[in-house]
Order: structure tokens, then sequence, then C-alpha cells
């Protein structure tokens, strides 16, 4: 098949999966934040951080409550990455504490949403930190920027009193009603494509050559799929989305595209409901996808043009471009990891 043609049939099935998913989701995400019933594992984490969910919080009261949660996230994140040599681990590699100047960089990064490394995860951090460290701030982060959006839109809608909600109910809601359930089912299909999700010890083999090479496992998927859903950005290995555990096929890749614009697309429906306008909405997400439309149309234009001389001379290259994924593949990624400013990246640019 013409490679441009599958690029564009990679689009509309987008297209179409993602209005698919805008009214039910974004129907969800509203009232999820609406409605004034609670959970029973809700419960028990506010009767755990003891708060009353009954309260509404002021906007300096919210900002505060967020300021401090990501204050001791930050401290919990770097202390386990230099504490990890010490703690308990029954399965994976045992490894030297993480420096002080990268446990802090990372503690900083991934509690912010930044999510910038300059290590290599499968030999820098263990399975426990990798899962209870980072897989963790990848559902925290992203909660904790989404129930900001929700805050101003509560302030757009409530024009008799100055409460914008309760920032730990906001969270929790997030965490247990929206990320957890899309990573669970997530984290199922990216298995299911490939990817893998194990606690193997690494293990040294022998290549034909007789060199040798350590093969490694861990528990990639989980992390793979919030890292995405997230628009978290990293990645478990060094290679982050162009490694073969995280990101193993083209149906694979098309499926973190997914996952990577199925929130934020679906947000503006959220919006709709809550400000009770849904046309509001849709023009919100129509200004989105355009913009989105012509960034996937822009690079792939430019990365399928092999300008150079030395590409016009080899009749055509693909440097940097995973050969699994094509250029489409690869533009239709760096596209849409950018307009939602994720940072995942499957191919070099």
């Amino acid at each position: 098949m013409n490679s441009s043609l599958a690029g564009w049939l990679q689009v509309a099935l987008l297209v179409a999966a993602l209005a698919a998913c805008y009214v039910p989701l974004g129907n969800w995400i509203a009232r999820i934040f609406t409605t004034d019933k609670h959970w029973r594992v809700e419960r028990g984490v506010y009767k755990v951080i003891g708060i009353n969910p009954e309260a509404d919080q002021r906007w300096s009261a919210y900002l505060r409550s967020m300021l401090a949660f990501s204050g001791v996230s930050v401290l919990f994140l770097y202390g386990l990455q230099r504490l990890q040599h010490y703690l308990l681990q029954f399965v994976g590699p045992h490894m030297a504490n993480v420096p002080p100047s990268t446990a802090w960089n990372t503690a900083v990064s991934f509690t912010t949403n930044t999510n910038w490394q300059n290590y290599s995860g499968e030999s820098t951090m263990t399975y426990l930190v990798q899962m209870g460290g980072l897989a963790v701030q990848n559902f925290m982060s992203a909660a904790v920027g989404i129930v900001v959006a929700i805050a101003l839109i509560r302030g757009f809608t409530r024009s008799r009193t100055d409460k914008l909600g309760n920032f730990w109910v906001d969270v929790t809601r997030c965490v247990f009603r929206l990320l957890l359930p899309l990573a669970v089912i997530g984290a199922i299909v990216l298995m299911a494509g490939g990817a893998i999700d194990n606690f193997a010890s690494y293990h040294t083999l022998t290549t034909l050559s007789g060199g040798h090479q350590t093969m490694v496992g861990g528990p990639v998927a989980s992390q793979e799929i919030i890292k995405n859903m997230g628009n978290n950005g990293g990645g478990f290995f060094n290679a982050n989305s162009a490694h073969p555990f995280e990101n193993p096929n083209p149906f694979t890749n098309w499926f973190e595209i997914f996952t990577l614009l199925l929130i934020p697309f679906a947000t503006p429906r959220a919006f709709g409901k809550m400000v009770g306008d849904n046309r509001q909405g849709y023009a919100l997400v129509a200004v989105m996808a355009i913009i989105w439309i012509v960034a996937v149309g822009g690079i792939s234009f430019f990365e399928m043009q092999g300008a150079g001389t030395a590409t016009h001379l080899a009749h055509g290259a693909a440097e940097g471009t995973e050969t699994r994924f094509g250029t489409p593949g690869c533009s239709l990624f760096a596209a849409s990891t950018t307009v939602t400013s994720t940072g995942a990246v499957n191919c070099f640019h």
C-alpha cells in the first residue's frame, strides 16, 4: 500500500475513534466532577487523609492543597530513588541508589508532568521505583493537571460563590473514575499487541557472534499506557516509545496515539456540559482538530520529501524513522505527542 495512503487511513481511523468517544467520555468526565455521590473506595481515601469531602475550597485553599500535594510527591519520589538499594525487592534487578542530582531532576520532572529523563531506566531504577514511583506520578501528575482545568471551568460557571470545589476530592475521583479504568483496559490492549509486562529477572544471552546481550523485562505496558494517556512522556526504557517492548508494531503505535489524544479531545465536551452549552465544546474541539490536522499534514509532508543531497543520491532515506512504523506512523505520532504536550517519541525527528 502507498505509504501516504496508509498514513491518511490511520488519520481517518483516529478521527472516527475519537469522534465515537467524544460524547460518552466527555459526558462521563463532566459527571465525575459534578455528582455529589462518593464511591466507597473514595470515602476510604478521604478518611485516611483526614478531609471532609463535602467541604468546598476557595481558590487559595485549592491552590495550597495542590502545592502541598505536589511538594510531598517530589520528596516521596526523591526518597524512593535515593533509598532503592535498601528497599525490600522480591522481583527484578537490585540496583544502587539513584545519584542525588538524577533523583532530584526525576522527582521534580515527573511530579510536574514534565517527565524529562537523563538516564536509562532499565539500568538505573528497580521495578519497585518504576512502579511505585514513576508510574504512580504518571497518574497523579496527570490528575493534578486535569483537576486544575476543572477548577478553571468551575470558575467560569460559579457566579454566586467563591468556592472552586475540593482538590482532594477532585484528584481522588480523577484517578479512580477516569485514569485507572482507562489504564487497565489500555494496558491489556497493549499486552495483547505485544508489549511486555512482567517481573522477570534480567537475562544475559550469548549471541550468534559470541558476544553477550542483556535481555531486560519489567512492568512496561502498565506504565506505557498511563504515560501516554496522562500526556506524561518519558518511558520505561531509554528509547522511549521507539523501544519494541513498549511499542512493538503498527497497531500498538496507532493505539498509543489514540490514547494520548483521547482525554484531551474529550475534555471540550466536559467543558460544554459543565457550562451548560455543548456548542462551546464543539467549537473548542473543532479548533483543536484543525490544529492537529495541520500539524499532521505539515509534518507528514516535509518528512516525506526526503530533502538533502545525500537523500537524493540514495534515492530516498529514512534517517531516524522506525521501519516498523514507517514515515506516516512516525509523523502522526510526532504531531499528536507535540500538540498534546506529551513528549513521548517513537522516532528521531
